[in-house]
């Protein structure tokens, strides 16, 4: 209660950069846990009065203003009404503006319709809210989501903390892997997902919520297209920083309603784990794509049936085109990878790889960087190609992928010789080949024909070199809001650190102990961007060498740099 009277007595804030975030942080993820704890014991009243507490919460405000102004990827998009917040002095306006409002008494503006490409084609709407539907998105976030963190299905792995795309991969994986009853897959996509959601399902699922209010007048806002406004009487704006919870809270449930069943099976790790009964379907759902696995074919075609009514009361239908029934030998993908089991002289074996699609596509990126660097030089190539390179890696590495992996690696190097005779017309090519192809400097493979900037000497890298490791699923329906699981998650957080890092930055990491040295929060539990920063500027004289660099979040070190040159002046 200290703690509780402490925070709410924060004076206006004067000074952005002074702000204590690691305090914050813990002060915001306790209220969180209790929340999450309450609900768990079925303290309804408890709950509220949490929720109520964090909204109205100053930390918490904070926190959601870093979020949607310094952190998230559309800090620098603007809603209908143009405004941003990209400086320090405008953020700490906007912190002591919103602390004399209150978020029920607050009108949202229409979201900004924008379009992106889809990868069929066609273009996928967005919502974009202003940045003060945002950070009351952001508060909102906060304060609902532990509370039904508890409730979600252990199967659900979508636009959820701390479970990703590998966790739905491997749980279909774990099901179908060896010998198994369940050999017919049940493909299926809401067709329009978001745009369809049936708003008084939502609203009824939250009404217990303490800011129920401002949830409906954020799904009846309606969207600005054109400068032409449009109302909105069903679905949520993809875009917006709530839609996603409030999409899952919407279509959470479908195990019961197709017949999910399961049973306590003895462990040697803890007192039970659960396990799907051998008459039992199985789902595994991201967001609104999702597979149900079945024994037969009669059953999966039973699933249309089962799910009309789940359908109806979200005011959903199934996509024609996406919905369809598979046999686990004729494969299927799903989240960019290919499913398939393949009968074999010693048995059948269930092979995960890199779908045809996934691989089209990154063949795709890389012709485009090529495309837009003609001309130019190797420097900024080698710059853009690395992280495209790093990403698909990463993303492939927990599938049988090496093969996929070096099929890339000769695929840019045809492109890279073919630019390097275009950046050289008039010179041979054992001229340029000694000019741009050096031993590998990291000491990760003995390959003489690495593509080197020869000025900076920067190396670009291969995806062959990243190897395969399988990934460790998370467990059933644990929850990061869980307090006793702090140290569970601790360690998967530091494990997807190093799985998704060059070996300089782990290193530096495990030397800071995985913490910032200037704000001194977590660098493994944020999805905020991470930079170097050189204790001596290299323009004083500071080299790259270890010690002389630190691992901080990009909010952070942009603020260090700001103060700095304020002090100077």
């Amino acid at each position: 209660m200290n703690a509780c009277k402490t925070m709410s007595a924060i004076p206006p804030l004067m000074d952005w950069d002074s702000v204590n975030w690691q305090k914050l942080e813990k002060y915001v993820r306790k209220l969180q846990q209790r929340i999450y704890h309450a609900e768990r014991l079925g303290k309804k009243r408890k709950v509220r009065d949490l929720q109520r507490l964090l909204l109205r919460s100053k930390a918490a405000l904070l926190l959601a203003i870093k979020r949607v102004t310094q952190i998230n990827k559309g800090k620098r998009t603007a809603g209908v009404d143009g405004m941003k917040v990209l400086k320090a002095e405008q953020r700490v306006v906007l912190y002591n503006s919103m602390t004399r409002l209150s978020i029920k008494l607050h009108k949202p503006k229409p979201a900004l319709r924008t379009y992106i490409k889809k990868k069929n084609g066609k273009l996928r709407p967005l919502g974009i809210p202003t940045i003060i539907d945002r950070v009351y998105q952001s508060l909102t976030l906060m304060s609902l989501e532990p509370q039904w963190e508890y409730h979600f299905e252990g199967t659900s792995y979508g636009f959820r903390p701390k479970r990703s795309t590998h966790d739905a991969l491997t749980a279909i994986y774990m099901k179908l892997k060896g010998k198994t009853y369940r050999s017919w897959i049940f493909e299926g996509d809401f067709k329009g997902c978001f745009d369809n959601l049936n708003h008084e399902f939502i609203l009824n699922q939250v009404s217990r919520f303490p800011a129920t209010d401002i949830i409906k007048k954020w799904l009846q806002a309606g969207y600005v297209d054109n400068e032409v406004f449009h109302t909105t009487e069903a679905g949520t704006p993809q875009g917006g920083i709530i839609s996603p919870l409030l999409a899952n809270i919407a279509l959470h449930g479908m195990e019961d309603a197709i017949g999910v069943r399961y049973e306590t099976k003895p462990s040697l790790v803890s007192k039970g784990s659960l396990s799907l009964k051998k008459d039992s379907p199985g789902v595994i759902r991201y967001a609104d794509d999702f597979i149900i696995i079945c024994h037969s074919r009669e059953e999966a075609e039973s699933m249309y049936g089962k799910l009309e009514p789940y359908l109806r009361d979200r005011g959903l239908q199934l996509s024609q085109e996406k919905t369809k029934i598979t046999y686990i030998q004729d494969g299927f993908d799903f989240l960019g990878f290919n499913f398939r089991r393949y009968q074999r002289k010693r048995g059948p074996v269930f092979l995960v790889t890199p779908s045809k699609e996934s691989v089209k596509k990154a063949y795709a990126k890389v012709k485009d960087v090529f495309l837009r660097n003609t001309g130019k030089n190797v420097y900024r190539l080698i710059g853009e190609l690395n992280p495209i390179i790093r990403g698909y890696a990463n993303y492939w590495r927990v599938a049988v992928a090496k093969e996929t992996m070096g099929d890339l690696d000769d695929y840019i190097f045809r492109l890279t010789v073919n630019f390097l005779k275009r950046l050289h017309p008039l010179k041979t090519w054992g001229w340029i080949s000694k000019q741009y192809f050096k031993p590998d400097r990291t000491g990760v493979s003995k390959d003489q024909w690495i593509l080197t900037d020869p000025i900076s000497g920067s190396q670009i890298t291969k995806a062959k070199w990243t190897p395969i490791k399988r990934h460790v699923q998370i467990t059933g329906n644990h929850s990061p809001h869980d307090k006793y699981l702090k140290g569970y998650f601790q360690l998967r957080d530091i494990k997807k650190f190093e799985m998704n890092n060059v070996q300089s930055r782990q290193k530096l990491a495990k030397k800071q102990r995985f913490l910032c040295p200037i704000c001194k929060c977590s660098l493994t539990d944020t999805d905020e961007g991470l930079e170097l920063h050189h204790k001596t500027p290299v323009n004083r004289g500071g080299t790259n060498e270890y010690q002389n660099l630190m691992l901080v979040h990009i909010s952070c070190h942009i603020s260090h740099h700001k103060t700095k040159i304020a002090r100077h002046y």
